[in-house]
């Protein structure tokens, strides 16, 4: 299960509609080994695309050592689907190579009639789906 505060979900939500039409990317950073999300971290759409999301590689490499400066690690990778459902694409599991991390997806699209939007959480490990519960807490 994923557990988040309304604040970081609130944050991720706004991102992914402020981007919209293009996908929106981004991590939620934790304390290594904690397993909690708790460093807000929106990245820029390098591919700038309604329908993939790439991280740039030099901002890429920029977080990551921010993060092992900080002893921190990705525990949450989002991005958007504006015009599909909040599931992993071939491509996002192909890309998925953090096993520990929660992959959110947040949908811009009114997909099915599930709404303005959806917010689901997946674990993408060795190219196996797992969808997760999401438990949004006022604080932890």
């Amino acid at each position: 299960m994923l557990t988040l505060t309304q604040e970081l979900y609130d944050q991720i939500v706004e991102h992914s509609r402020k981007d919209h039409p293009d996908e929106a990317c981004g991590v939620v950073a934790g304390p290594a080994g904690s397993g909690r999300p708790e460093r807000f971290i929106p990245m820029l759409n390098a591919a700038r695309s309604p329908t993939f999301y790439e991280f740039d590689s030099a901002d890429l490499l920029r977080l990551y050592r921010e993060m092992d400066d900080r002893d921190e690690e990705p525990v949450i990778i989002y991005h958007s689907h504006t015009a599909t459902e909040a599931y992993p694409s071939r491509t996002d599991i192909t890309y998925a190579n953090e096993p520990d991390a929660h992959y959110v997806l947040v949908s811009t699209a009114d997909s099915e009639g599930a709404g303005e939007f959806q917010f689901r959480s997946y674990r993408i490990v060795d190219g196996v789906v797992t969808e997760e519960e999401v438990q949004v807490v006022a604080a932890y």
